[in-house]
């Protein structure tokens, strides 16, 4: 979870878009038009600097991380409230017992204090998801899981996955919200509302 909190600053969320002007493109493994996913009230299409029409060639790419970047993020954010809450993994991350889970600080900041090898670990195995179970060459976002072992379509699969590009896109904002609130303050989260805190509109709530 923590490295999750770690990847998303090098996660920019590049495009919040569809493109009229182009010819639609149709996701043969979603059996959606791509070009119509995440265009959503109040903003619809939003492209401020123009994208769309100057570097159409670059959509696809740009929709596979923006979408990849918001499942990351979306991971990250569950993975920083459970982290806040005080739930931990149990057992040690060393052969000998000396560095436990629960000895790793909450935030971004506990990322520096993982063992090395731990560390190693993490990147091997992210490099392996990237390369081979979820390669980034594959720009579908269709990793063959489904959505809970069913097979949506039409309308159906479009709201589904509007709701996905839209909450990948909130959590994206989010944790690097909570990254900078930390960074600034040098408190997580949970010593932020401990401290007595706001969270959501200050003096308010």
């Amino acid at each position: 979870m923590k490295l999750a909190l770690f990847s998303t600053l090098f996660a920019a969320a590049s495009a919040f878009q569809a493109l009229p002007a182009a010819a639609p493109r149709a996701s043969t493994s979603l059996r959606v038009n791509e070009l119509e996913i995440g265009v959503t009230d109040p903003l619809g299409v939003f492209d401020p600097l123009g994208w769309l029409e100057t570097q159409p060639e670059a959509f696809e790419r740009r929709r596979a991380v923006e979408r990849k970047h918001g499942r990351i993020s979306m991971v990250a954010v569950v993975g920083m409230l459970v982290h806040n809450a005080g739930i931990e993994l149990p057992g040690s991350m060393t052969l000998d017992g000396s560095v436990k889970f629960s000895d790793i600080s909450d935030g971004f900041t506990g990322l520096f204090e993982v063992p090395a090898f731990g560390l190693a670990q993490i990147l091997l195995g992210t490099g392996l998801m990237e390369l081979v179970t979820w390669p980034a060459s594959d720009y579908s976002g269709d990793y063959g899981t489904g959505y809970l072992g069913q097979t949506l379509e039409g309308e159906e699969l479009k709201f589904k996955l509007d709701m996905e590009l839209n909450q990948g896109r909130a959590a994206m904002l989010g944790i690097f919200g909570a990254m900078i609130q930390e960074g600034i303050q040098g408190q997580t989260l949970a010593e932020h509302i401990a401290d007595g805190g706001k969270i959501l509109i200050p003096g308010l709530f």
